[in-house]
């Protein structure tokens, strides 16, 4: 991009920004201000000067991405792709805030075109970048320059770097040496509880410094366009390690309200908004005043990058690379015919679910060649490891395993940045108990539609020895409570590839929830379409139904004993293994039905706490408090996760006439 040379009319432009940043809060009567009016000059430069966009063509795969960390600014997001053409309109910002509106509180991808990632939970953008970072460099390096070659930016302020997961995140970007990435830090020392000094006092540019980047102290640079120009320009010429740029800013400029605390929210009303407007030469009577010499000119920077993507396509068109593959990334699926790479297991063998996933993720790496990720120091203990594709590094940036070492909040959050990028299909694994530290990043990968693998392993109390600590009870119930987050907690293998296949041939995250310890393959596990559904017969009557037992996971096989203990005493039993709550409540209700009868008494089995088996079953088998450290099979035994607990109640199920209420039975 080339900058305007007409210093007057970028004066005024900056001003328009402002104005903007101010009124549509002021219409909503909500939102943040203060952020957006002081990093208006820069968002001038980043738009007009910098940035390799094209406001016709949002989504083309080599444009620089911007991300907004600080997504409580979203009025200076939404201003610039307002005034560069992305398609919002003035009346899109008066309903910022809005139902519906396209200008919401915080940035939402996937509902605004321009906007990049879901911002909002401070930390989260920053990471995000990162994941772009590693996702731009390794297309790269893998399909060479001519087809990937851009930039990452992001304002982040002083909320994401007081937030632990920036530390995770920016420590990761130094050790990969990750180029290209290129960081402004809106250092505006203002929190909403007031001045930042009231809890925080580190040195952001010695910490990151510490941790490999290359820092620009920019000072009191805020107003500087040039000096802003150039900084971005030194970052983004660093090939082999990320750059953040120290930004002091003036929360507010130049309102009433400069450096005040009160301006991180909605502080400027009617007078000091007029007076403001006054201060910088707009009509202050007039809101959302844009003039069309200043609209003129973001039209035709927003436009300016229509050359760089049709040289693009035309670059794209006469590669010789790789066509297949490259499309496969796009589109985060495989070759034709992938799903014939899956691998089957044979009834009576014994393995673990993990170690399925792990042949499955194996079987498939050259099938689907955006496959890429690994484990948060847990790579080969969760099936996450990737070998003979290159260890991710600033010397092997075309390798796909990724180490993310100790940091599981990171690797989620990252994850969802190279899903939201392109081309790239993450797989990030660790312990389910973990799955807490990383609930933030799993959460708006459900909210952003990222298409992210979750692996987590050593699901339940048959972890065993580790204890309370290391089994998860509660948390399968908490990850299904996530709207948006497929969950499989697969019986067996075969399962487990079925699981694989709906994973890389849907939308949005998918949560693999898989086993320590091995579990027998079960006949009837195999197919696939069954899985998709979510639930299915596994074992019918032979006559009319009486009770129905659901089994999840590694309780299938427990559902299936306790099924043959009713069965020799008379007892007609069908036997559902339900490896996805939520795929099963999507189906129609006529499917539903046909597993469940109406009117057939339902006992479930899962080793976790039984919130959420209410929906499906009368009586559940679970376990409602913590475990115990002791050899798996003697924790499931002693918490009653056993065939002859599960028979037990359905046989009181059956005495009970009528069923009067579900329950729990822990």
């Amino acid at each position: 991009m080339s900058a305007p040379s007409d210093a007057a009319l970028e004066s005024r432009a900056v001003n328009i920004i402002r104005g903007l940043s101010m009124d549509a809060p002021h219409a909503a009567r909500s939102g943040h201000q203060g952020t957006a009016m002081a990093l208006a000059p820069l968002a001038h430069v980043l738009w007009t000067r910098v940035l390799t966009y094209d406001a016709g063509d949002p989504d083309w795969p080599d444009r620089d991405r911007f991300i907004l960390s600080a997504g409580h600014a979203s009025i200076l997001l939404y201003s610039m792709l307002h005034l560069t053409g992305h398609g919002l309109t003035l009346d899109d910002l008066r309903q910022f805030r809005q139902w519906d509106s396209a200008t919401p509180g915080h940035p939402e991808v996937g509902l605004t075109a321009g906007v990049e990632v879901t911002t909002g939970p401070l930390g989260q953008g920053l990471a995000n970048a990162v994941g772009m970072a590693v996702a731009e460099r390794n297309l790269r390096a893998r399909f060479g320059a001519a087809v990937s070659d851009h930039h990452t930016f992001v304002i982040c302020g002083d909320g994401d770097l007081a937030e632990g997961l920036s530390h995770e995140a920016a420590s990761l970007a130094g050790h990969l040496g990750l180029g290209r990435l290129v960081v402004v830090y809106d250092d505006n020392h203002v929190t909403i509880d007031g001045p930042t000094e009231l809890a925080l006092s580190d040195n952001a540019a010695a910490r990151f410094a510490a941790y490999g980047w290359h820092v620009i102290d920019l000072g009191e640079a805020a107003e500087d366009l040039d000096a802003m120009e150039a900084a971005l320009r030194a970052g983004m010429a660093q090939h082999d390690r990320p750059t953040l740029i120290v930004l002091r800013s003036h929360i507010a400029t130049p309102s009433p309200d400069t450096d005040s605390p009160a301006a991180h929210g909605y502080s400027l009303t009617d007078d000091g908004i007029a007076e403001t407007k006054r201060r910088m030469g707009l009509p202050d009577d007039e809101s959302f005043h844009v003039p069309d010499d200043v609209l003129a000119m973001y039209r035709e920077a927003g436009a300016r990058g229509s050359v760089a993507r049709q040289a693009w396509q035309q670059r794209l068109a006469a590669w010789d690379g790789d066509r297949a593959a490259w499309d496969a990334c796009w589109a985060r699926s495989g070759l034709e015919g992938w799903a014939d790479a899956l691998p089957t297991w044979e009834p009576g063998q014994s393995v673990a679910t993990r170690k399925a996933g792990n042949a499955c993720l194996t079987a498939l790496l050259d099938e689907v060649p955006g496959l890429i990720g690994g484990g948060a120091d847990l790579t080969g203990n969760t099936g996450t490891t990737i070998a003979g594709h290159g260890v991710q590094s600033a010397d092997c940036p075309e390798g796909r395993q990724l180490f993310f070492g100790v940091r599981e909040h990171a690797m989620g959050a990252i994850c969802n940045g190279m899903a939201l990028h392109g081309g790239l299909l993450p797989v990030g694994g660790t312990f389910l108990v973990f799955s807490d530290y990383m609930r933030g990043a799993v959460r708006l990968a459900a909210l952003s539609g990222a298409k992210t693998l979750f692996v987590w392993t050593h699901d339940s109390v048959g972890v065993g020895e580790d204890g309370p600590t290391h089994q998860p009870v509660e948390h399968a119930a908490a990850l299904r409570a996530i709207p948006g987050l497929r969950v499989f907690r697969p019986a067996d293998a075969n399962e487990t590839a079925g699981a694989w296949r709906v994973a890389v041939e849907g939308d949005g995250p998918t949560a693999f929830l898989l086993t320590r310890q091995d579990v027998p393959v079960l006949a009837g596990t195999d197919d696939h379409a069954a899985v998709a559904r979510g639930a299915y017969v596994l074992v019918d009557a032979d006559g009319p139904v009486e009770v129905v037992i659901i089994g999840t996971g590694s309780e299938v096989a427990v559902a299936l004993d306790a099924a043959a203990t009713l069965t020799a005493g008379g007892t007609a039993v069908r036997v559902v293994s339900m490896p996805s709550m939520d795929l099963f409540g999507a189906q129609d209700a006529a499917y539903r039905e046909s597993v469940l009868p109406p009117g057939v008494p339902v006992v479930s089995v899962e080793a976790g706490v039984t919130f959420g088996w209410g929906a499906w079953a009368d009586v559940s088998v679970g376990i409602d408090r913590f475990g115990a450290s002791a050899p798996g099979d003697v924790v499931m035994e002693r918490l009653g996760i056993t065939p002859a607990a599960v028979a037990e109640a359905a046989r009181g199920l059956l005495d009970r006439k009528p069923i009067d209420q579900k329950e729990g039975v822990a």
